[in-house]
């Protein structure tokens, strides 16, 4: 254990000194940190010296640099400023020479001041801002006023009136007037006597080139598009909008009286004689149609050009340039619509419900936009005024065809001069029957056809004709002329009915029906006619106690009929004869076909009757004194004479 004990205590003795030795180095250690703490606070204190020692000169520095960014900034915004000052002075050179020598330089001009005047607005800073922003201002001001009157003076110099020869050649070749005369046109004037194939001419009319005249140089508008830009954009809105519509609206009007059109009222057109009245329709008819498909449609172009992208105001300048040439154009088409209805105008409003429907589309068109619905609705009111007047006048004119009564005599008993109106009247419809088949589309009601619609209404009207005939019928005396004036008139309505488009519409049916009416009335006239002058060639219920003469001195035959007797009986004939070939022979069958088989008819009942009574009693007269006086015709002489029956002769011609 000693030496255990022994050997502990020089490794304790290591430790001690190795302690000690590291306590010598801390101490050490500590003694240098203490040092270098002691040099750095000494290092802090001189730099804070020297840091208070540089900043007056680090203030001076930062001061100058600030100078310098300042000079710099001053004399960019003074060149700025400069050459704002600059342009100021180019654009009032510009400006003060006026637009009318270079208006696109001009126009750039008021750009340039319209810029100043922003840069001038947005920099008030700037000491004599206020006062270059008054001179500008007083620039731009006068500049627009130059603007305006530029505007003005170039729509002035070209918007004169288009002269009608200028206007007749955008026309369809068709449908220019020979004569180059306002009012003498072709399709215009087109009158019912005229109006054939009216369909086909339609349709031919729909696809016809029309040609809008230039009204204002090509070139100019993107020039007027930029004037009226300009001066709306300058706050004068108002004032282009008044320079613009004064000056075309008075130059479409002025094109348009140039062309024969006026302003006319009801009282004007009721005053007016019938033919000079149809003569301004037809002029009319053709009026609307240069007026919409010419003028307004190139009015509509130029007006779209020069406001182009000013949509609001594109279609309220369009509508206030064309109101009272619309109103002027309209205006008649109302008069003659709330005029009195006659038979006459049918036709001619019929005319100018046709033009209307044909122009409906193209007025949609041209004047589209909210601003032009007056001008729309006044052409739907318009077309529906005038259909309306046209059905009403149909319907008078059926009722006046039933009670027309008219003293107009026809002595001859030829055709009626209302049934030829009648028959003309119907037959012109049928020119219109695309037309009225439309007119009467306005106002059906569902399930309704048009085209029965239009046969029954035709089918009215014959029956209103033929009942005022069977009236007129009864003013003759003589039962014959009666029944021939019947068969004469129903005659010339089959015939024309057959001749017509109107067969189709009204039908075999009506075509039969009625020619059995003309031969009853055919077979009637003959029975009543000669029913007299037949009979006295029949002996049938004759003998010879019709008497002789005493002693037989008269004479007999086999059939125990007397000289005498026979000699009565060729008396009555030769005047009864006489009288019918006198009265009948200024009779009239203006047909050659049924007046010839007539007189066949005729003829055929009379002739063989004669024949027989002249071969059995004529030698009885024969034998006795003066034949001639009894036996005056032979059947040649009588059928000679028949051919003279209907021709219309008066008393003078039959003398001869």
């Amino acid at each position: 254990m000693r030496a255990e004990a022994m050997g502990v205590t020089p490794a304790i003795e290591v430790l001690k000194e190795r302690a000690t030795l590291l306590r010598e180095s801390l101490q050490k250690s500590q003694t240098i940190t203490g040092n270098m703490v002691d040099i750095l606070g000494s290092f802090d204190h001189r730099l804070s010296a020297l840091e208070s020692a540089m900043r007056p000169t680090q203030v001076r520095t930062h001061a100058i640099r600030r100078a310098h960014e300042n000079i710099d900034k001053t004399l960019k915004s003074a060149d700025v400023i400069l050459g704002q000052f600059d342009i100021t002075r180019q654009a009032e050179a510009k400006i003060l020479r006026g637009p009318h020598e270079d208006l696109e330089s001009y126009l750039e001009a008021i750009d340039q001041l319209r810029r100043n005047v922003q840069f001038f607005t947005s920099n008030k800073t700037f000491k004599w801002s206020d006062g270059v922003l008054n001179h500008a201002n007083i620039l731009l001001s006068k500049a627009i006023m130059k603007l305006e009157e530029e505007f003005r003076q170039l729509l002035s110099t070209f918007s004169k009136p288009v002269e009608p020869d200028r206007l007749f050649e955008c026309l369809p070749s068709s449908l220019r007037p020979a004569t180059g005369s306002p009012g003498q046109q072709g399709e215009g004037e087109r009158k019912p006597s005229s109006a054939s194939n009216s369909d086909q001419q339609g349709k031919s009319l729909e696809t016809a080139i029309y040609k809008p005249p230039t009204l204002i140089p090509p070139r100019l508008l993107p020039l007027m598009h930029d004037l009226a830009l300009q001066t709306i954009q300058a706050g004068k809105q108002d004032q282009c909008v008044k320079i613009y519509c004064e000056t075309r609206s008075s130059a479409l009007e002025q094109s348009l009286r140039k062309l024969g059109v006026e302003k006319l009222s009801k009282e004007d057109v009721q005053k007016m004689p019938w033919e000079v009245l149809e003569a301004k329709i037809g002029n009319w008819i053709h009026y609307m149609r240069i007026a919409v498909k010419l003028l307004f449609a190139a009015e509509r172009k130029i007006c779209d050009q020069i406001f182009d992208g000013i949509d609001a105001l594109k279609d309220r300048c369009f509508a206030e340039v064309t109101a009272d040439s619309v109103l002027m154009l309209f205006s008649f088409g109302d008069a003659i619509a709330k005029s009195k209805r006659s038979p006459e105008k049918l036709f001619v409003l019929l005319d100018m419900y046709e033009i209307m429907r044909e122009l409906h589309s193209e007025i949609e068109t041209i004047f589209e936009g909210k601003a032009c619905s007056e001008m729309r609705d006044a052409a739907h009111s318009l077309s529906r005024r005038l259909a309306q007047t046209a059905q009403e006048t149909f319907g008078d004119f059926e009722e006046a065809v039933e009670k027309d009564a008219t003293k107009t005599a026809v002595l001859d008993g030829t055709v009626h001069p209302l049934t030829s109106y009648v028959i003309n009247y119907v037959k012109f419809l049928f020119d219109y029957q695309s037309t009225l088949k439309q007119l009467f589309q306005e106002f059906e009601k569902a399930g309704e056809d048009s085209n029965a619609q239009l046969a029954t209404v035709t089918m009215r009207i014959m029956q209103a004709l033929q009942s005022n005939l069977d009236g007129k019928s009864k003013q003759y005396k003589d039962p014959a002329l009666t029944f021939l004036f019947i068969m004469n008139n129903i005659h010339y309505m089959v015939r024309s009915v057959r001749r017509s488009e109107a067969k189709d519409l009204l039908g075999d049916d009506w075509v039969q029906r009625h020619r059995r009416i003309v031969q009853q009335n055919a077979n009637q006239y003959k029975r009543v006619a000669w029913a007299k002058i037949l009979q006295s060639l029949s002996v049938q219920g004759q003998s010879s106690s019709g008497g002789s003469g005493p002693g037989g001195s008269d004479g007999g035959n086999s059939s125990g009929v007397s000289r005498a007797t026979i000699k009565e009986r060729l008396k009555f004939f030769n005047m009864q004869f006489e009288e019918l070939h006198q009265r009948q022979s200024q009779w009239t069958v203006p047909d050659p076909e049924l007046r010839e088989s007539l007189r066949l008819a005729v003829a055929e009942v009379l002739l063989p009757a004669y024949r027989s009574f002249i071969k059995r009693f004529g030698p009885l007269i024969d034998g006795g004194k003066n034949p001639q006086k009894y036996v005056k015709y032979t059947p040649e002489d009588l059928e000679r004479m028949l051919g003279e029956f209907f021709e219309g002769k008066t008393w003078n011609e039959q003398k001869r």
